[in-house]
């Protein structure tokens, strides 16, 4: 078999745009709402806006370096370019981690909706076949990721017009008697439980290598995904907050189907179910596609075994990484818990782009650089959003970073002592 260094350029701005909101809407509506209000309460929609402010300056800190960087590997290549590499691999060691538990999660969605009593194995299932589906290269990944964002949209949009048609539709911000009380830390939280659903733009920049025209393409797809995505969120958590209050969509543990059974709309509940699922395979699609990338970039360096290297000859995918991913994925997916799963992943996103955004600092006028404002703001609110995680992710999440800084050390020092 003939294996070629590089990827091919095939992806345009409506591609990398539903790219973008395949690796979103699932991760958010169908996953993170029900954690974020348990710690927020009725402060919900504040803390998504918070969420909201905190990833457009990391989106545009991201679209600016990616337009510059158009490689495989996201901030991983920034932090390395920009910062050195001690930071590049802690971006993309942070990356892998983090949304190697994102795919768990998302895996875990798509059987808790398809089969709860056999969610698991129906979760393996699922990270095998698109782990197959990604093989066969990202064009295809991207057809199947349209068909996808299309149907949960839709059924999105019934959600939304059932909720308000209910006869006990209430203020989206009205607390009840079982609400958790609304305090600035509990908003924190919320908006860092959040922010794991707002991560998937990555996916667009970690493809830079795979977009046609990434100068003018990437800086244009990244904030029209967010903005798209916001409006989405916005909508669906003003509609499940007016129908099951902050009490009963913290309880809730599929927060949409609960919404329409108490609006009336009880035959709307498969709909619901099967859109949840899809949302959930786009999410975990484009999450395999990204993590995939940022792993052939680190095993470009030697960060990660060289043999994930290898892009087939034909498809041009990185087979062999992505097939790596699959396979630890499908392992996690046995032990994972769901909304553990959810902070430890926010913790190595935040962290991700807090590098990213250390990078964007480092832009000179000529490279295009953001108001510095935006990189400051997006630098502080990483580190604020996650540290006010649960405490347990804040534990783990530290733990793993840590032991990416000492892999590196161990790497290093290797590598000195083979010189």
């Amino acid at each position: 078999m003939r294996i070629e260094a590089g990827l091919r350029r095939e992806l345009g701005t409506f591609d990398a745009v539903m790219t973008g909101l395949g690796a979103m809407i699932g991760a958010g509506v169908f996953a993170a709402f029900a954690p974020a209000a348990d710690a927020a309460g009725s402060g919900l929609l504040l803390a998504l806006g918070l969420a909201a402010v905190v990833a457009y300056c990391n989106a545009t800190s991201s679209a600016r370096l990616a337009a510059r960087y158009p490689a495989s590997g996201g901030t991983y290549v920034y932090g390395r370019e920009r910062l050195g590499p001690f930071w590049g691999h802690l971006a993309g060691w942070s990356f892998v981690v983090g949304k190697t538990a994102s795919c768990a999660a998302m895996a875990l969605v798509v059987g808790s909706y398809v089969w709860p009593d056999h969610e698991r194995t129906v979760a393996v299932a699922a990270v095998v076949t698109l782990t197959v589906v990604n093989c066969l290269g990202v064009r295809k990944a991207a057809w199947l990721t349209w068909v996808i964002v299309a149907a949960v949209l839709a059924v999105l949009a019934a959600v939304c017009v059932a909720a308000w048609s209910g006869e006990h539709a209430r203020a989206p911000w009205a607390a009840d008697e079982t609400a958790t009380e609304v305090t600035f830390g509990g908003v924190l939280q919320a908006a860092g439980l959040l922010f794991f659903a707002f991560a998937g733009y990555a996916r667009i920049a970690t493809l830079g290598e795979e977009v046609r025209d990434p100068t003018r393409t990437i800086p244009r797809a990244i904030p029209l995904a967010l903005c798209i995505v916001l409006v989405v969120y916005a909508a669906v958590g003003a509609a499940t907050l007016a129908t099951l209050g902050p009490g009963g969509l913290a309880d809730a543990s599929a927060p949409l189907a609960d919404t329409v059974r108490a609006a009336g709309a009880g035959w709307l509940v498969p709909v619901v179910r099967v859109g949840a699922a899809l949302a959930a395979l786009g999410a975990l699609l484009t999450l395999i596609l990204g993590v995939s990338r940022t792993t052939l970039a680190m095993a470009r360096d030697r960060h990660l075994p060289g043999l994930l290297t290898a892009v087939h000859a034909r498809t041009a995918a990185p087979y062999r990484a992505e097939i790596a991913v699959g396979a630890v994925v499908a392992v996690a997916v046995t032990v994972a818990d769901l909304r553990g799963a959810i902070g430890f992943s926010s913790f190595g996103v935040l962290a991700y782009y807090a590098i990213a955004n250390a990078s964007a600092l480092t832009l000179t006028a000529e490279e295009s650089r953001p108001p510095r404002l935006i990189p400051v703001i997006g630098l502080a609110g990483c580190a604020t959003l996650a540290f006010a995680l649960p405490l347990s992710a804040v534990v783990t999440g530290t733990a793993v970073v840590a032991g990416g800084a000492l892999s590196y050390g161990a790497r290093e020092r290797w590598g000195r002592r083979r010189g």
